[in-house]
């Protein structure tokens, strides 16, 4: 044993705490039979709090090692959550499900309280012949140690019967087309009609949307928003659509090579179009720097196909297969091509009969809820594959919980002809 940790007993006739003394310790030391010289000089008595002492303000968080990182590299830990909302943490980079757990032994906070190196300072000596107590029985009374023991005061501060266990999960930053989208940029001349009230700075958004800064920024991108007069806004589809049109016109107006687009002369060009923020943030969100040719940039071939795709998918309609991905290709820039991977979450490929259809399903129209999500998918198209439900599901999957198992918990699957499909449990 490197030290000894002695509770403290409340005094029968005085409502203040008895305090040990050192009698006490060596008292105890007898009764409990224990060896002296196996002991470290330090020894601590803890004092439990009082049942006046409110600490309901001290919580016992759990952290992964990327959590300590950040703690450790100054960085700010943020919960988040709603009135109707379960709380996250969230850091510079990921979010976490909180949710509170039992312990099964009840943990101590004790300020200062030493551990076994520094209870130790000296070793202990024999009174009679200053010789090291391992050299000396403790078996005789006659020969007992004589020990300079020390007696410290430790509070313990609160007793832990439950903590918060994080989970690392996907960003919720869907709320941030469920927020947007009551506020849709169509056009200067159609502000007079938008709610002030329901519009959001980029920081605002940001303190509401449960995600962390990073994801927040993917999310932003993801939906397509921009910052117009303070605020951040999606764009009316129609409106976006003319817009990138006409910025994509100037490819062929001006010769241009795909890697080879100007910024400024497209802002320039753009000029009583559009406004410059929203023609800024467009181009931010669908261009990006070309390697190797400084100032250059290039249209990312994958957003302006699925808008484009988008475009030609309208609701309620199907188109055959290959009637699609011929007008799709047409309606492209020169120089891009349609993938048939660029309609992930946006539209679904279909079998009827001999027939191979496509239309439109955008993941972010469906419900939040998984078995809600579950019951529109198979009402929808009544087997999948793993690849083609993927898109939809993917974002209540985590770190831990992979499709697969979410698959294997919310359908049945079954193989036709060597391919595994997945299809309704009820």
């Amino acid at each position: 044993m490197t030290e000894m940790e002695v509770d403290l007993d409340m005094d029968d006739n005085d409502e203040k705490p008895y305090v040990r003394t050192l009698e006490d310790v060596q008292s105890i030391i007898k009764h409990a039979k224990l060896d002296a010289k196996n002991l470290t000089q330090v020894t601590q008595a803890l004092y439990y709090p009082s049942a006046e002492m409110d600490n309901d303000n001290l919580k016992l968080l759990e952290l992964d090692t990327h959590m300590h990182q950040q703690i450790r590299l100054g960085q700010t830990l943020y919960f988040k959550g709603g009135q109707n909302e379960k709380v996250v943490l969230c850091t510079e980079e990921k979010t976490y499900d909180v949710k509170g757990a039992e312990i099964s032994n009840s943990l101590l906070l004790v300020p200062d309280l030493k551990f076994a190196a520094a209870t130790s300072t000296s070793p202990l000596k024999s009174p009679r012949t200053g010789t090291s107590s391992l050299e000396t029985s403790l078996n005789d009374d006659e020969d007992e140690v004589s020990v300079d023991r020390v007696l410290e005061q430790r509070k313990v501060l609160k007793i832990f019967h439950e903590y918060f266990e994080c989970r690392e999960i996907r960003p919720r930053y869907r709320k941030i087309y469920e927020l947007l989208q009551l506020t849709r940029y169509s056009g200067p001349e159609n502000e007079e009609y938008i709610d002030r009230k329901l519009l959001f700075t980029y920081n605002q958004l940001l303190d509401t949307v449960q995600c962390s800064r990073k994801q927040f920024e993917e999310g932003v991108l993801h939906f397509r928003a921009v910052e117009y007069e303070g605020r951040m806004r999606v764009l009316e589809y129609e409106y976006e659509m003319r817009i990138l049109n006409c910025m994509l016109g100037l490819l062929r107006e001006n010769s241009w090579h795909l890697d080879e687009v100007e910024y400024e002369e497209t802002i320039a060009a753009m000029e009583g179009i559009s406004p410059a923020e929203i023609v800024k943030g467009l181009f931010h969100i669908y261009t990006e720097p070309t390697v190797n040719k400084k100032g250059k940039f290039t249209y990312k071939e994958d957003l302006v196909a699925r808008i484009i795709a988008q475009n030609i998918l309208q609701p309620e309609l199907k188109f055959r297969k290959d009637e699609f991905m011929n007008t799709w290709q047409e309606a492209m820039p020169e120089g891009m091509n349609c993938k048939e991977k660029y309609l992930h979450g946006l539209g679904i490929v279909d079998k009827e009969g001999n027939t191979t259809c496509i239309r439109s399903l955008v993941e972010e129209l469906l419900p939040s809820n998984i078995h809600d999500r579950m019951r529109i998918l198979f009402k929808t198209k009544s087997r999948w594959t793993k690849e083609e439900m993927e898109p939809y599901i993917e974002c209540f999957s985590t770190p831990t919980l992979s499709v697969s198992t979410l698959l294997a918990k919310h359908a049945r699957s079954l193989t036709d002809n060597g391919v595994r499909y997945f299809v309704s449990k009820h």
